[in-house]
């Protein structure tokens, strides 16, 4: 048996109501929300799992996930085809989960296994439990998805933002987020000081712009082979 389908095994022993997917060789265990400290726990401790390491944890915003056309206002939203495959086949998705999704990324270095975790965050704001009691370095990982994504982890020591300015509004991550944003800073000199002022940029949404010609215009082989004799 493979290492992966050891680690599969004891996982569906342990974990019988959690959600176990495998894709592309990586596992994935979907935890809901109140199970996940739980979960954690066993996973650090447990002789099968000895996951001493939380390598990354971060926040995947679901917002519109599975459309395949960006909407926009001010342009065409066709162009921006995604959820579509080689052959050109769309495959919409009903996304009916929780828009933020928190996500771990586990190793054991014990028994070389690597493990995804993924929890919803609901709620608003949404909030899922700190796991920095269990490994510590969620400390910063939190601090950051919190500033980016706006997720708050309960009993996280000092939830601070870690990027963005102290005096930032929103965050930035968000699909929903304008990409100019909302203030700017600059120099005042009158002041003596830098200072918040709002965007001086005007939001735009740009199209890539193809101009083909018609079929008629368009020369023919007889006349290419010509132009080359």
């Amino acid at each position: 048996m493979s290492e992966n389908n050891v680690l599969i095994q004891s996982l569906q022993n342990h974990f019988p109501e959690q959600g176990l997917s495998v894709k592309l060789n990586e596992i994935t265990l979907e935890v809901a929300r109140k199970k996940l400290l739980e979960v954690c726990v066993a996973l650090r401790d447990e002789a099968d799992f000895k996951f001493e390491l939380l390598v990354d944890l971060c926040v995947v915003d679901y917002k519109d996930y599975g459309i395949s056309e960006w909407r926009t206002e001010r342009s065409t939203f066709t162009g921006f085809e995604r959820g579509v495959d080689n052959s050109g086949q769309e495959h919409p998705l009903h996304w009916n989960k929780p828009r933020f999704g928190v996500v771990l990324h586990l190793l054991s270095i014990t028994h070389n296994h690597r493990l995804r975790l993924r929890v919803f965050a609901e709620g608003e704001p949404p909030y899922v439990p700190s796991v920095n009691d269990i490994w510590s370095a969620a400390n910063w990982f939190e601090r950051e998805a919190f500033d980016l994504y706006g997720v708050v982890f309960e009993g996280h020591p000092d939830l601070r933002r870690l990027l963005t300015d102290y005096g930032f509004v929103g965050h930035p991550f968000r699909k929903d987020f304008p990409l100019s944003g909302h203030v700017e800073v600059r120099y005042d000199a009158n002041q003596g000081r830098v200072i918040y002022q709002p965007v001086t940029i005007t939001p735009r949404t740009l199209v890539a712009k193809t101009i083909r010609k018609p079929p008629n215009e368009l020369p023919s082989a007889s006349s290419e082979k010509s132009n080359n004799a």
